[in-house]
């Protein structure tokens, strides 16, 4: 793959994840109750063909390996993930640009869907957009490897290449310790993983002037 120029502007809201952001919210208030609690009837209606079910659960369609993670359980859950995508995503595709920056969240969604599935599957549905969210964190922190995240508990800072391999170590550990505990832990881990090796095989590397 050639290699790319970084964009000479910098934009709060590039399109990839603009976009993103307004879809993910609007099938989220179109499919979750936020008040009443549970689904809409919308919500009731797709779920069966949106979230990612098992291969051998007879719920299964392939291009749920895309609708899963436009999903969410609750308001927390889309708070945390498209925070995670807007603060780490807009960097990623203002270097990128905004066809690779596409590619790559899909591919670390569907690639974290299919390890999920592989390793970490207990039979219930899974929705969400952590597993490209964690492919996004792994790419910050391989782009900007020294610069530095502010963590909320403790309020510290942390090099982002030292928070994105303690936090990998966290999903590891809970993945194994905990697999039936409610959280896609492989899925998170499979979106580091498939992102970690889009980066090198598309040959990306930090360039010099984000050091």
């Amino acid at each position: 793959m050639d290699n790319f120029s970084p964009n000479t502007s910098f934009s709060v809201f590039p399109p990839v994840v603009k976009n993103l952001l307004i879809i993910n919210g609007l099938i989220f208030f179109a499919t979750v109750s936020i008040f009443a609690g549970g689904l809409t009837p919308l919500g009731e209606m797709v779920f069966p063909y949106m979230a990612l079910f098992p291969i051998g659960s007879g719920y299964f369609f392939p291009w749920q390996l895309v609708t899963y993670m436009f999903l969410h359980a609750n308001f927390g859950h889309i708070i945390m993930n498209l925070f995670a995508l807007w603060i780490f995503g807009q960097s990623i595709e203002n270097l990128w640009g905004s066809k690779r920056f596409f590619a790559y969240y899909f591919l670390t969604g569907i690639g974290a869907a299919l390890i999920h599935m592989w390793i970490g599957g207990t039979g219930a549905p899974t929705i969400g957009a952590s597993g490209a969210v964690f492919g996004i964190l792994l790419a910050f922190g391989m782009m900007f490897p020294d610069r530095y995240i502010m963590l909320l508990i403790p309020p510290i800072p942390i090099k982002s290449k030292y928070f994105v391999m303690i936090y990998g170590a966290i999903e590891l550990v809970s993945g194994i310790g905990n697999p039936t505990g409610g959280v896609a832990h492989f899925a998170h881990l499979g979106g580091i993983i498939v992102g970690f090796i889009l980066i090198k095989v598309w040959g990306l590397k930090k360039p010099q002037q984000y050091a």
